[in-house]
C-alpha cells in the first residue's frame, strides 16, 4: 500500500470515529433532554445510536466522560444570554425587563433539559457539577440586574431575593406552563413583582416611576 493510500485510510478512518463519537453525544443529549441523566443508561444510549456498547466504552469509559462531552456540545448549541449585554445598560428597569425577556426565551428553547438537570442534580453527582456554572451564571445575573437602585440593608436585600425569583427557571415554568401565560406577560408581572419590593416605586409595566 502506497504512502498517500495509507494516510488516506487513516483520515477515512478518524473520520468515522468522529462521526461515531458525534452520533453517540447526540443521542446521549437527547435521552438526557428527555428522560434525564439519572435515567439514562450507557445500554440505552448505545442502543439509541446504534453501536454496541464496547464501541460506546471506547469512545466514553464511563458515565462522566460522556456526561461531560454531552455537556459541551450541548452549550454550544444552546448559548445563555450575554450579561455583558445588560451590564451596558444604565437604566435599572429597563435592564431587566431586557435581561427576563431574553431568559425567558432561553428557557423556552432549553426548557427540556434545564427541568431534567434540575430534577437529576442532587441524585447524580456528575449533574450538579457541570450544572453549577448554571447556578452561578444565576447568581451574577440577580447582582447585576438588583445593581443602580441605591438601595440599602433589608431593602436590597428583598430587591435582590424578588429578581432571582424572577430570573429562576422554575418561576418561568410555573408562569407560562401552570398559569398560562405567555413570555411577555410573565415579564411583565415579575418586572411588577421586583418593582413592588423597591420603596418608592409604582407601576404597572416593566418600566417604574418614583412616587
Amino acid at each position: 500500500m502506497s504512502e498517500q493510500k495509507r494516510k488516506y485510510e487513516k483520515k477515512r478512518r478518524a473520520e468515522a470515529e468522529a462521526q461515531t463519537r458525534l452520533r453517540i453525544t447526540e443521542s446521549a443529549v437527547e435521552l438526557h433532554g428527555t428522560l434525564g441523566p439519572a435515567r439514562t443508561s450507557m445500554s440505552a444510549v448505545a442502543e439509541h445510536a446504534g453501536i454496541r456498547r464496547s464501541t460506546l466504552y471506547r469512545h466514553f469509559p464511563d458515565e462522566r466522560a460522556l456526561f461531560g462531552a454531552c455537556s459541551v456540545h450541548w452549550a454550544e448549541r444552546n448559548p445563555p444570554p450575554d450579561i455583558r449585554r445588560w451590564e451596558g445598560i444604565d437604566d435599572p428597569d429597563r435592564r431587566l425587563a431586557t435581561a427576563l425577556g431574553e431568559m425567558y426565551a432561553y428557557y423556552r428553547q432549553a426548557g427540556g433539559m434545564i427541568d431534567k438537570l434540575l430534577r437529576d442534580e442532587k441524585a447524580v453527582p456528575v449533574v450538579a457539577e457541570k450544572f453549577a456554572p448554571y447556578h452561578q451564571f444565576l447568581a451574577i445575573a440577580a447582582d447585576i440586574l438588583a445593581r443602580g437602585r441605591g438601595l440599602r440593608g433589608n431593602a436590597a436585600k428583598r430587591t435582590r431575593a424578588a429578581i432571582g425569583h424572577a430570573l429562576a427557571f422554575g418561576t418561568w415554568q410555573d408562569l407560562t406552563e401552570a398559569q398560562g401565560l405567555d413570555d411577555g406577560a410573565a415579564v411583565e408581572l415579575m418586572s411588577v413583582m421586583v418593582g413592588a419590593s423597591i420603596p418608592g416605586y409604582e407601576g404597572s409595566s416593566a418600566v417604574f416611576r418614583r412616587k
